[in-house]
Parts: structure tokens; sequence; C-alpha cells
């Protein structure tokens, strides 16, 4: 969600109308209020960021434009290098605003002002005061951000894809490793790397690697199927015989029937792409019976034939 829908506001809202949805869902989610209930905790520290941002009128303006992301941290273009043996693509991510990793400046909103006296006797809590949990204080300084992610692109043949081939890819730092792809690949398909982004007071940020599949010769994907038209001659294609098909995997040793016609399709099981739940796709072979243009056997043989009836009598011609 982007930060107006963290606070349940639209696009426009006044300083107050911000002012006045972080409040009440301050006031649910206070950790003093559900301990017992981490996720509301989690819930709460969106929303206070969220809040942290929109407060700031120059911070909002630039999130509005689409400068900065929901961290605040700025919005930079994916580096322009593919991943590989040939060489690491580069970063695209950065530190955020004055110079601090997470996104948030070293004069970010106080918020001890805005809960005075929300909570009162109910919660105990008071300005600078600890109240052992995870955000008590609000007077106190806020934990330190870990670093910035860092975006790659990643070029996957579309065979690697298909088999789910490990694929190498240098990091920023000049740091290989070997990347798994995982099931269900797709284009546009973004793996995290835990810990291999930027350094931070809290710690690394992540590496964020989006996957390209790149197009192929003669195969097409079709969901997760292949799909492979097949020129075949017209002796194949009338006599039957036995051929040899690509498949991702290598070749193999396909049988067409006799009396085939063009728009036939066979059909490889498991030779396609992998799904999320490891089913894998077939290749659908499609068939395309091949006419030699200059073959005068041929054409003596179709001038004495009688022709083979009206394959278009179905479609009332």
């Amino acid at each position: 969600m982007d930060l107006y829908q963290q606070l349940g506001i639209k696009r426009g809202a006044s300083e107050a109308e911000i002012k006045k949805a972080y409040r009440s869902l301050a006031k649910q989610l206070h950790p003093d209020r559900n301990k017992d209930n981490p996720k509301a905790a989690e819930r709460f520290a969106k929303v206070t960021q969220a809040y942290d941002l929109l407060s700031d009128k120059d911070k909002r303006a630039r999130y509005d434009r689409g400068e900065i992301d929901e961290d605040g941290n700025p919005r930079m273009p994916f580096g322009g290098g593919f991943g590989g043996s040939g060489g690491g693509p580069r970063p695209g991510g950065a530190g955020g605003p004055e110079g601090f990793p997470g996104g948030f400046s070293a004069d970010a909103a106080d918020l001890s002002d805005l809960f005075e006296g929300l909570f009162g006797a109910a919660s105990g809590t008071r300005r600078g005061a600890g109240s052992g949990g995870p955000f008590g204080g609000f007077g106190r300084a806020r934990p330190p951000q870990k670093g910035a992610d860092i975006a790659y692109r990643l070029k996957v043949s579309f065979i690697d894809a298909a088999t789910l081939k490990q694929q190498r890819i240098t990091l920023a730092g000049g740091k290989a490793i070997d990347l798994k792809l995982p099931k269900g690949v797709e284009d546009g398909t973004k793996i995290r790397l835990s810990g291999q982004g930027q350094e931070g007071p809290g710690g690394r940020g992540d590496a964020i690697v989006t996957i390209e599949i790149a197009s192929h010769a003669f195969y097409v994907r079709d969901g997760k199927n292949i799909r492979l038209s097949l020129p075949v001659t017209l002796k194949e294609a009338v006599g039957g015989a036995k051929v040899k098909v690509p498949t991702p995997e290598g070749p193999v040793m396909v049988t067409i029937p006799k009396g085939s016609t063009s728009g036939k399709l066979l059909r490889l099981k498991g030779r396609g792409f992998t799904a999320k739940d490891g089913n894998r796709g077939d290749q659908i072979i499609e068939l395309a019976i091949d006419i030699p243009p200059h073959d005068e056997a041929l054409q003596q043989f179709v001038e004495g034939w009688a022709g083979g009836g009206n394959p278009r009598a179905a479609l009332g011609v």
C-alpha cells in the first residue's frame, strides 16, 4: 500500500485530515494497548512512518511527484548491466535523503506532542518515558534504520528460465553469487537477497533482482506451456515419420502420424515451464507442412491427381 492507503486517506488530504487519521490509527494500534498482538505493532510502525513523511511538506511533495518511495528513499532507475559470467549489473538504489540510509532525515517529526494526553493514565506512557515495549517513549530516538535496498536486472535466457538453471550474478561490491530461479518464474519476477544492499546503522538493506526473460528464436511461452511450430515435409505428413524435435533439455524423437495436416497438435509432457505449485507444463508442437517451391516430381504428381475433394466444404463454400 502507498502512504495514503496506510492512513486510509485520499491523495490531496489536508494536513488536518492526515493528523486526524493518524491519531485515530495510533490510538487503536499503540503497542501499550496491543501487547499480545505483534501484527498491531508492525502496523503501528507503518502508519507512523507514513505520518512522518506525509506531515513533512517537502517530503510529501517529493513523494507525490514520485521522487521518493514509501521509505523516503530516492526512486532510482535500475542499473543497466545484466548478470551472468560476463559481468554483473550495476546498482540502481541509493541511500535516503540527507545521508540517512533508511530514508528519514535528522529532523524527522517528533511525535511526542501529538500523543500528549492521547493515552493518559490508561497506557502509562509519558513523554520521554519508556513503556517497556518496542515503541515505548515517544520522546526517544527511533531505532537505527537499515541501509537502502539496491535494485538489479538480470536477463535470463528462455531455455534457462524453462529449466530453472542456476544463474551467476555479480553484485555492486564485486561479489559474485549463484542465484536459484524460483518455480513459477516469469518476466518481471522479483527476487530479494537479504543483507546484500547498502550498509546502514541498523544493518544492510537487501538486493532486489528483477528477472527479464529473453525471447527465443522459435519457442513461444503460453502460460506454463511452450509452443513450437514444427516444419514437416509433405512425405512425412502423408506417410508418417519419426523426426527429431528440439526441447529445452535437448532434441528428442517424435512420431508424426500418417495423414497429418498443417495445424495438427502434438504434445510432449513435462517439457514446459515449472509452475509455482511445482507442476511442469508441456511442449505443444504444431505441425506445418512445408511445400518446396520448385519440385518437378511433386508438380507432375499433383497435375495427375484428383485433388482429394473440397476441404472447404464445411465452410459452406
